[in-house]
């Protein structure tokens, strides 16, 4: 199989890297050239040493090449040393810039492609994938350069020493060449196959972390540790073809340089019996021989490195050239300070790959101050209606504006950071309380925070803990509770003071102490400052108290109006109150304590 198009581009572009570290690489290759030069001397020394000293009993020119033997290998190992410490440090610096450019890059790209893309096979491309480039940039350009060198100047010695000699050896490089082009051909695809095998893996591994109560709560231990073990078996089967495509090569190429090797040795011989080259002559071709062997070898073995860097270069540069849906027109201005005026002209949105429409021609304006409650039937498009007020999907057709301003049309900093979201699911960082409220707003004074916390009724637990808002939280709020985290997140929101207030006010994971707080920290989310609020209603309280309410069924806004009226005109609004929304004005008999 050949190389997949595109493949040596890619490769080639991580190297441009190295630009940023031409004073490392550039030592790198000068340390390179110094060890070259002194690998080739040392047969030229033997060769003096055999023919001037061994042959005409000659004790002081045995002792000057043994002397300039020691020299050249000190000069060697100080080559080396710098020629390892400078590439490795150049090596390290482009594998740096390209975490950083692709951690960068995913923390932009829209949540279309994350619809798509596994997070393991993206936590497999920033690290796995990564390194392996690394490698190639390091150790790969090195050996490789330094092989070339070797290769050529042996080759250059060899026809020098002897020519008809030089062609008796030469005889078997085309074919060592040819079984290392079907090597290169068949291992890249190998390669490939297993970059995406550890990504496999990476993905189950890191959902299992994340669900690790839910597996335990169902008692799945054994299906998840089969699911691991099955993509496990296919990462083994993957290395043992990448293992099996270099025993099913090398032994050849071993044959015939052994072969090349007792041809030399042959006509070597006689070559020295006729008096036409000398002993030492023989011994210093046989050891560039060697030399010229090695340098293939190496080039073999970094095909390898080569086809695996290319194929990990593939998949870095799939998610830095990876087209941002959401990208801000070159034009996109800034978003003034909003009154809160949210409006839907004719909108048709479907996800990415999908083939239904999830909404269908909406036409919705919510005034400035209005609380909105969206209603519908599961699947009806209720979050992919909200998520569009923030931008994070485009519409298909139609436009969503903000006081008049197509969201497409601003900066995405401007738009969103006049949106607060609060959803069911609360995600907090590891890090402490403190950090988490001022996450929209990290300059917050103290005062402003705790203002903050006290309005979304969190500043009650919080007290009562040791370090109070300098209490570390674990991963995603761990240590936390639901209702706990949830008026963190609420109090987040607060602190950075949204003209338009996105949330989703489902309670029903806490208690009923835990929820009456909670919804009380709504309540006054939702009626302070005269925001607009859009929220995806879960409770009677919140449809009763809307100013305008939305039904919407099959990706279309089949009812819009106030409580009463749709009371009284919509069958689907009265079905929907009955068989979905929580009553909340009856205590909730599944009340359970310790959810604050």
């Amino acid at each position: 199989m050949s190389f997949q198009p595109g493949a040596g581009r890619a490769l080639m572009r991580s190297l441009g890297y190295l630009r940023h570290y031409r004073l490392d690489a550039l030592g790198a290759l000068v340390a390179l050239i110094v060890v070259s030069l002194a690998n080739l001397a040392v047969p030229q020394a033997l060769r003096i040493a055999v023919d001037r000293g061994v042959e005409h009993g000659d004790s002081t020119i045995v002792v000057l090449a043994a002397l300039a033997l020691v020299g050249l290998a000190l000069v060697r190992g100080l080559g080396s040393f710098l020629q390892g410490y400078l590439s490795e440090r150049a090596s390290q610096g482009v594998a740096y810039d390209l975490r950083e450019a692709l951690f960068a890059r995913i923390e932009r790209l829209s949540f279309a492609y994350f619809d798509r893309v596994e997070a393991g096979q993206l936590i497999s491309r920033i690290t796995n994938d990564v390194e392996q480039v690394r490698q190639f940039a390091g150790t790969g350009v090195i050996q490789i350069t330094s092989a070339l060198l070797m290769l050529l100047g042996t080759t250059a010695l060899l026809l020098l020493i002897n020519w008809r000699l030089a062609l008796v050896a030469l005889t078997t490089i085309p074919i060592i060449l040819l079984v290392l082009l079907h090597f290169v051909r068949s291992v890249f695809s190998v390669f490939g196959k297993l970059q995406i095998a550890i990504g496999k893996l990476n993905a189950v591994l890191q959902e299992d972390l994340v669900g690790m109560r839910v597996i335990r709560v169902f008692g799945q231990e054994r299906r998840e540790e089969q699911r691991y073990s099955a993509a496990n078996r296919d990462l083994l089967g993957r290395n043992v073809e990448a293992l099996n495509a270099f025993g099913n090569n090398f032994p050849l190429i071993f044959l015939t340089a052994n072969l090349g090797m007792l041809a030399v040795v042959w006509y070597g011989g006689r070559e020295v019996i006729g008096g036409s080259l000398s002993v030492g002559e023989l011994v210093a071709f046989t050891a560039y021989l060697n030399y010229l062997l090695f340098p293939i070898l190496t080039i073999g073995f970094q095909m390898a490195t080569i086809s695996r860097a290319q194929a990990s270069a593939l998949r870095v540069f799939d998610v830095l050239d990876e087209p941002d849906d959401l990208a801000e027109r070159p034009d996109a201005h800034v978003l003034p300070q909003i009154d809160g005026r949210i409006e839907f002209r004719g909108v048709h949105f479907r996800y990415p790959g999908a083939e239904q429409e999830t909404l269908s021609g909406i036409d919705l304006t919510i005034e400035p101050g209005q609380t909105a409650a969206i209603i519908g039937t599961t699947g009806s498009g209720k979050s992919s209606l909200v998520s569009l007020i923030s931008r994070f999907y485009d519409v298909n057709d139609g436009a969503v504006l903000i006081d008049g301003h197509d969201v497409r049309e601003v900066t995405l900093s401007s738009l969103r950071g006049q949106i607060g979201i609060v959803m069911q699911e609360t995600l907090l960082f590891s890090g402490t309380i403190r950090d988490n409220i001022a996450y929209g707003r990290p300059d917050a004074s103290d005062a402003e925070i705790e203002a903050a916390a006290h309005a979304a009724q969190a500043a009650e637990f919080i007290d009562v803990l040791p370090e109070r808002y300098n209490t570390v939280v674990g991963e995603r709020g761990l240590g936390l509770s639901g209702g706990q985290r949830q008026r963190i997140a609420i109090a987040r929101a607060l602190l950075v003071d949204p003209r338009i207030l996105i949330l989703d006010d489902s309670t029903s994971s806490v208690d009923t102490r835990t929820e009456a707080a909670i919804q009380d920290a709504l309540d006054r989310l939702m009626r302070a400052g005269g925001r607009t609020v859009v929220v995806i209603a879960q409770r009677i309280s919140t449809v009763r108290d809307a100013d305008l309410i939305v039904v919407l069924d099959g990706g279309k806004i089949v009812a819009r109006g106030t409580h009463a009226e749709l009371l009284e005109d919509s069958p689907i609004y009265n079905e929907i109150i009955q068989s979905q929304l929580v009553d909340d004005r009856q205590p909730s008999s599944s009340a359970v304590g310790g959810g604050q």
